[in-house]
């Protein structure tokens, strides 16, 4: 059934009434004296809270729905959009009060104009992606600056074959180098290849009695074309190493865009996705800047690239050393320069193809990740990492892409679960992915992104994002604060990714993950340390602050880097190695450097300084060789931490990742004796207890900051009252869908008659009394355990459980917002609002979209794919089905001491 509109708009205001009681009952329960990081904490500034990608489709959008979803967002709480503009979802009618239009057209330059004044008179910032879709390029583009790469093609050359017809190539190629050897080439690295003179398209061999190989080496053209283009954005990738590639589409494509904001302020940020740009292992300029940087002709080595020969390992590492220099020089500082003297800053995610390096990020004002993989290799903590070591305290990630399938079945929960994730690999600000556009008029939910979650107010629990997104604004704010204090630093090893590559995968990213051990990250974490990694660069640009570097078993390693390490180690830092220390640095031409590391080496070992570690007993060395800042008295891989420090404060914040429920004790390595927890979901703090052992309980996904301190928090005086608890059994009705039910409330309402396809919200209601309320009682509603329950196989990342509530409920008491119930522990403190004697109880339970769309046939992309080509495959819709719905199980009413925890306020 289709979700009732006038409904949902009601409910969507209430989160802002909330805010404004939230706000108030914070400032009530501070503590004596001024406390700037707790101000901030308890009512975070909009620069911390979430931005959504907002996806124009087809750019089909008008001024007044520009302004009706600007105004539901800054309601939900969000604080920007980055606006993305991407493929058409309609075809034009003469009904229609939108239609497609061009990208960069002067009506899609005006509707963007239009979007940043409505945007910045809500007090939200308005970030631009500067192409349509991903990677850079379009029509403007020939094909002499498209992304180029390297290819080898084989021809055979039978016995006494005279001539050799040469593979034809296409616009912007050319043949760099034939040669001709033995057949199977690269398993004959003993005999020599013979260059091949040619012309034109013919070459002459000698003829031989054996069967040969001519090797033919093309500069060219990957071909690739923009990914998810709007129309008018359709073309090649730009070649990402060559200045006048960058140049073109600067001129072309980003100054009309940023016409739109003429006269006002310029966007926020100008952002770049990420280096999708497969195959990229070449550029024109890559032999000329090959001798020049490297000292001899890349082109009479490049056998060394596609073969295993005796120097291919160090030709391959100079290649793509020289194409990380020029991804980083010909596109990435230009970029940044160029929005800085557009009075922007420049955001990117800087990983892929082709191989930019972790401090590649240095160049950018605002890096960006993306993977909430915490406990593996990730290109979140690839940016966080570099954010940390070069003093950039926003960094950001691109947040619930593969969010739980298809699009509308994200629930607030999955959001904080991945969130929570994220938030462990240091990430300080979240970009949602995302806010799909929709024009009014279109059939519930409206469009929605073809493999992202669908996060806006077509949803029936987006009444309660402004519970959500201030949640997120706090953590985040709260983990910008102060430095970072990861304890470990994992060295990447780059070089050896460099001698590994190949030109069909230039991603240095890639190359690394795959070299690493798959559970190094994981063994470091369970050691009670927070990691970084680091590469060349940062080594030789930054003093490292870590009390511990691992090398990964690492053969070669840039000289200068290698004695920054070996500086560190003199002052006392402590070196642990898997595997023998490094006996190379890389290049062709590097002898000299390689003896420098070989010295390095014998020095290090020598002075007693390194530790040799088994890889399977990482762990452990790692807890031996320090004092870990979070011990537990149990080992559970599922509990993650991540910790900054300010001048006066210890800041930890901690995160239950699992679907259990953790009871235990911890250990904090501290500077300070006194700890006090400060809860981001509801805004409350109060005393640690447990002296030196903390005590730990944490729901599922459930997570709190732990902030020590030389004061002593102001202890709270509790109630001397037993925890009492009784079911609300009777009384209780549900109004849903024009249904009034009164009797068996409790349950699956998609199981009930008639509502098995319902997505919207069902009104629970009854009456509570109470003699006059206790001083010092905390009273509190509790739906119910949340219990373990597996995704489905194949299923992408959502919280594991079965939960009481499905899925956000909203809760009043005599009328008046007490706040929201989405996730673990499931309950919430109504003491504020009670009175003596008979108390209105009314919670608004709303589910996802799924129901909804279960009932409807799936939508018909025929004529779409026909005029404009099949640009996007809707995922997963094999999953679409009824999902539980409503409160699951009854109702307690809970009393007991207040001030002792997070869930009671004092």
């Amino acid at each position: 059934m289709k979700p009732e509109n006038t409904r949902l708009a009601r409910l969507v205001a209430l989160p802002l009434l909330a805010l404004g009681q939230l706000a108030g009952a914070t400032m009530l329960r501070a503590q004596d004296g001024p406390d700037a990081l707790w101000q901030g904490f308890a009512e975070p500034p909009a620069e911390a809270a979430p931005m959504m990608r907002w996806w124009w489709f087809g750019a089909a959008v008008t001024p007044e729905e520009i302004d009706r979803e600007l105004r539901a967002m800054k309601a939900g709480g969000i604080g920007g959009v980055e606006i993305q503009p991407v493929y058409p979802m309609q075809l034009d009618r003469t009904d229609q009060p939108s239609r497609n239009q061009p990208y960069l057209s002067p009506e899609f330059l005006a509707n963007l104009r239009h979007a940043a004044t409505t945007a910045r008179a809500e007090g939200m910032r308005v970030d631009v992606t500067g192409g349509s879709g991903w990677p850079y390029g379009g029509p403007h583009i020939p094909a002499d600056r498209a992304s180029s790469e390297i290819r080898l093609v084989r021809v055979a050359v039978a016995p006494g074959q005279r001539e050799v017809i040469l593979p034809a190539t296409g616009a912007g190629e050319h043949i760099l180098s034939a040669m001709i050897g033995p057949a199977a080439a690269e398993k004959t690295a003993d005999r020599p290849l013979t260059p091949l003179a040619h012309e034109g398209a013919r070459a002459a061999v000698q003829p031989a009695d054996e069967a040969r190989e001519a090797l033919v080496f093309i500069a060219g053209r990957t071909g690739q074309q923009v990914k998810r283009p709007g129309i008018g954005g359709e073309g090649f990738v730009l070649d990402h190493m060559d200045p006048a590639a960058l140049e073109l589409h600067l001129a072309q494509v980003v100054t009309p865009l940023l016409t739109a904001f003429a006269g006002a302020a310029p966007p926020h940020a100008l952002f770049s996705d990420s280096l999708e740009v497969y195959g990229a292992s070449w550029t024109p300029d890559l032999p000329a800047e090959f001798v020049r940087r490297r000292g001899y002709d890349l082109l009479e080595h490049l056998p060394e690239l596609f073969l295993q020969r005796p120097d291919s390992a160090a030709v391959r590492h100079d290649w793509a050393l020289t194409l990380s220099e020029l991804v980083d020089e010909n596109y990435l500082a230009p970029l940044d320069a160029w929005a800085k003297a557009q009075g922007t800053q420049f955001r990117a995610q800087v990983y892929g193809y082709p191989p930019a390096t972790l401090s590649s990020n240095a160049l950018v004002a605002l890096p960006e990740g993306e993977g909430d993989e915490w406990r593996e290799f990730s290109s979140t903590r690839w940016a966080t990492s570099a954010a940390h070591l070069y003093d950039k305290p926003v960094v950001s990630s691109e947040t619930w892409t593969w969010l739980h399938s298809p699009s509308w079945a994200a629930t607030p929960l999955d959001m904080k679960m991945e969130a929570d994730r994220h938030f462990l690999q240091g990430v300080t600000q979240l970009i949602g992915h995302g806010w799909p556009y929709s024009p009014p008029g279109e059939a519930e939910p409206g469009w929605s992104f073809y493999a992202a979650a669908a996060l806006n107010d077509h949803n029936p629990w987006y009444p309660v994002m402004g519970d959500v997104s201030r949640y997120l604004a706090r953590t985040s704010w709260l983990l910008r604060q102060g430095a970072p204090a990861n304890g470990v630093a994992l060295y990447l090893p780059i070089e050896d990714a460099f001698a590994a590559m190949l030109p069909a995968r230039p991603s240095a990213n890639d190359t690394v993950r795959r070299m690493l051990p798959d559970t190094l990250v994981s063994d470091i974490l369970d050691a009670g340390h927070g990691v970084d990694f680091v590469d060349t660069g940062v080594l030789r640009d930054r003093a490292l602050p870590h009390r511990v570097l691992l090398l990964p078993g690492v053969q070669r390693i840039d000289a200068d880097a290698y004695a920054r390490i070996e500086q560190w180690v003199g002052a006392g830092g402590r070196l642990l190695t898997i595997g023998a220390l490094p006996q190379t640095a890389g290049g062709l031409r590097g002898a000299a450097e390689a003896a420098k590391v070989r010295a390095i080496s014998r020095r290090l070992t020598a002075s007693g300084a390194v530790t040799m570690v088994d890889p399977a007993q990482v762990t452990a060395a790692l807890r031996a060789v320090g004092t870990p800042d979070l011990t537990l008295s149990a080992p559970d891989p599922a509990i993650g931490f991540i910790r900054r420090n300010t001048a006066d404060r210890d800041i930890f914040f901690i995160a239950n990742s699992g679907n259990q429920p953790v009871h235990t004790t911890a250990r904090f390595a501290s500077r300070f004796a006194n700890g006090e927890w400060w809860d981001p979901m509801t805004g409350n703090r109060w005393p640690a207890s447990g002296g030196e052992a903390v005590e730990l309980t944490l729901a599922p996904y459930q997570s709190r900051f732990l902030v020590f301190s030389e004061a002593a928090p102001t202890a709270t005086q509790a109630a001397a009252v037993p925890e009492q608890r009784r079911t609300l059994s009777g009384g209780w009705t549900l109004a849903i869908d024009g249904q009034q039910i009164a009797q068996d409330v409790w349950g699956d309402w998609a199981t009930r008659e008639g509502l098995g396809h319902f997505s919207g919200t069902g009104t629970y209601r009854t009456q509570l009394a109470v003699t006059a309320p206790e001083p010092q009682v905390c009273y509190l509603l509790d739906f119910g355990p949340a219990r373990p329950a597996p995704v489905p196989p194949g299923g992408r990342p959502q919280a594991e459980i079965a939960a009481p509530v499905r899925d956000a409920a909203i809760v009043q008491v005599n009328g008046q917002r007490v706040g929201a119930v989405w996730a673990p522990p499931y309950r919430i403190d109504i003491t504020p609002a009670l009175r003596a004697g008979t108390n209105r109880i009314e919670i608004a339970v709303a589910n996802t979209m799924m129901n909804h769309l279960a009932g409807q046939p799936r939508t018909d992309h025929r004529l779409l794919n026909a005029r404009y080509g099949e640009r996007f495959q809707p995922q997963d819709q094999d999953r679409i089905a009824p999902q539980p719905s409503g409160l699951l199980q009854g109702v307690d009413l809970v009393t007991r001491p207040a001030g002792t925890d997070g869930e009671c306020g004092q």
